[in-house]
Order: C-alpha cells, then sequence, then structure tokens
C-alpha cells in the first residue's frame, strides 16, 4: 500500500502531537440507503431492500458538521498524537502507537474506541493521510478514521515492527499456534493497559472495536480469538480468520463469545481470496454470530468505497 512517512518517535519515549486540522464533514451513514452501484452488500438474516439487496450510503449529509479532519476530493489528512509503547524488556522493541480522541466532551464513560491495525510493509501512518487517485484504496482508508472520529470514536493505529515495515504475528508461524509467545501479544496487553489507564485520554475500555486490512484484517479476527470479551464489534477487510494466509485458510471452532463482524472485501483480489472470508463469515453464521458482507465485485485487494460508510454504521448497530 501507499507509504506514508511518519517523523521520528521522541527520545524520551513520551508523547508526539502532529499538527492539528479542522474540516468538514460530507458522509453521512444511512441503515436505509442503498450502496454505490459498483458494490454489493449481504447482510446475513437482517431484512433488504429487494431492489438493491444493499444498506450502504457513504455520500450526503451535513457539511458544516466540524471535523478533526482536512479534506477533499482528493486528500484526507487527521491529525494524531503518538505515544511508544514497549512490546519486550528493551527500548529496542518499542512501538509507535498513534491516535486521536473526537472533538467535543467525551460521553461520562470515556470515548469508545477503534484500534485500526495497517496491512504488511507499511506505517500504520497510511491511515491518518489518503490520497485520490491513490493505491490500494487509500483515500477510502483514511476516510474510514475520518468518519470514526467524527461518528464519536477515538481511533488508535499501533505500529507492528521496525515501524509497520513487517507484519503482523497472528498467522506467522511459531506464534500463529502460540500466541503467548509473541510480541504482538505484549503489544495487545500493554495497549489495553494503557487505554485504562488513560494514556490515551479520556477512552472507554468496556468499549473495544478493532478493523484492519489485510494483515491486520487477520489481526483484527485475533481480537475475537484470544482476548474473548473485550471487544463489541469487528470489521475485517480483506482478510479472514486470524491463522489463515491469503488461499491457505481452514476455520477451527470459534469462540462462543465472538463479536459481531462485517467482512469487507474485492471479488478480485488475489492475494486473499473471497472465498476464504466467506468460509469465515459463513462459520460465524452456523453459530448464530451476526455478520455482514460488503463485496465490491470491481475492487481487488484494496479498500473499497463502500467500507467507511459500512463500517460506521455497523459499529453504531452494536453501541
Amino acid at each position: 500500500m501507499l507509504a506514508c512517512g511518519t517523523s521520528a518517535p521522541p527520545e524520551d519515549g513520551g508523547v508526539r502531537s502532529d499538527a492539528a486540522h479542522d474540516a468538514t464533514l460530507d458522509a453521512t451513514v444511512d441503515s436505509d440507503a442503498t450502496v454505490d452501484s459498483d458494490a454489493t452488500v449481504d447482510t446475513g438474516d437482517a431484512p433488504r431492500d429487494a431492489a438493491n439487496d444493499s444498506f450502504v450510503d457513504t455520500g450526503g449529509g451535513d457539511a458544516a458538521a466540524p471535523s478533526r479532519c482536512e479534506a477533499d476530493e482528493t486528500q484526507i489528512r487527521c491529525p494524531r498524537e503518538t505515544l511508544q509503547i514497549r512490546d519486550g524488556l528493551t527500548a529496542l522493541t518499542n512501538r509507535d502507537v498513534h491516535y486521536q480522541v473526537p472533538l467535543g466532551d467525551p460521553p461520562p464513560g470515556g470515548f469508545p474506541v477503534v484500534i485500526m491495525f495497517q496491512g504488511s510493509l507499511f506505517s500504520a501512518g497510511l491511515n491518518w493521510l489518503g490520497v485520490r487517485p491513490g493505491p490500494f484504496g487509500n483515500y477510502y482508508q483514511a476516510q474510514t478514521l475520518m468518519m470514526l472520529l467524527d461518528s464519536g470514536y477515538a481511533v488508535i493505529t499501533p505500529e507492528a515492527r521496525f515501524e509497520g515495515s513487517t507484519f503482523w504475528d497472528t498467522n506467522i508461524p511459531p506464534f500463529s499456534i502460540a500466541w503467548e509467545t509473541s510480541g504482538d501479544h505484549r503489544l495487545m496487553l500493554r495497549l489495553f493497559e494503557a487505554i485504562e489507564a488513560g494514556d490515551f485520554g479520556p477512552l472507554d475500555a468496556e468499549q473495544l472495536y478493532a478493523t484492519g486490512i489485510s494483515s491486520g484484517g487477520y489481526m483484527t479476527s485475533r481480537m475475537a480469538v484470544s482476548y474473548e470479551g473485550r471487544f463489541r464489534a469487528l470489521a475485517i477487510h480483506s482478510a479472514s480468520y486470524a491463522t489463515c494466509s491469503g488461499a491457505v485458510c481452514l476455520i477451527p471452532e470459534l469462540p462462543p463469545d465472538h463479536p459481531p463482524t462485517i467482512f469487507l472485501h474485492g471479488s478480485l483480489d488475489a492475494v486473499v481470496p473471497v472465498f476464504t472470508m466467506e468460509s469465515y463469515r459463513d462459520t460465524l453464521r452456523a453459530d448464530d454470530i451476526e455478520v455482514e458482507t460488503v463485496i465490491d465485485p470491481a475492487a481487488g485487494h484494496a479498500w473499497i468505497e463502500a467500507a467507511p460508510g459500512a463500517i460506521v454504521r455497523f459499529f453504531n448497530g452494536v453501541r
């Protein structure tokens, strides 16, 4: 995916603040509206519009609504702060964790939190700057983050190792079968502690959500597998079950409290074939877990245009 540079971490290991911005948001979610004709939506057992078989609207709304982000037709830029969290015993294993909270006062219990996991080989900074045209749907990725912030969710984007230039451990042996030995597991435990301690601001540790693409989508599934009961809902983009990898995908017995999950995928995805996602989804359905599917028939391995509105609407539906 498109590389997005990040500044060097602070020497004291504390918080780094990037420049703040204000802009307008010209996007809303309407659960009764129709999706763009380039995408199809399967909402499982939910009632559907007979003509369009869809629920998603990513346009319209109040153009005067305040936003954390600057946005136009070609670029979205959202401000962030950065906290370093250690996933091991030395400073060599420090991870940058970027974050931002919504405008305005938090709810009594704090802001709900969405953790976004970036795909392989690129920094999590990619979530905060989107351009169009650009590869791999980067604009829609940043639009997803913007809409989450402007809908009242705090957003946290941790880096994979080496400033995101690697990948998540979830489906990499031996960690795929011994997750507790992985650095990413230690990162998640310390990330949960930091949320509860207020290190990212006034957040509600009881309202956690997760989303991610590709390797980050597998990592999103890992939140259900290894941290049972912590997450309210998941949005898995261009990925499948936590230990699957590309076309190789076996779905085991799933946790009985697996969170409600929306799957987003391009039909033309040659990196993570859509049938691997469908196997995961169908297993969840058989277990009576709430699921929804948004498939773009024209997209490959990339964030799809319907994703921002669909993810916000789905998360709002389980809050």
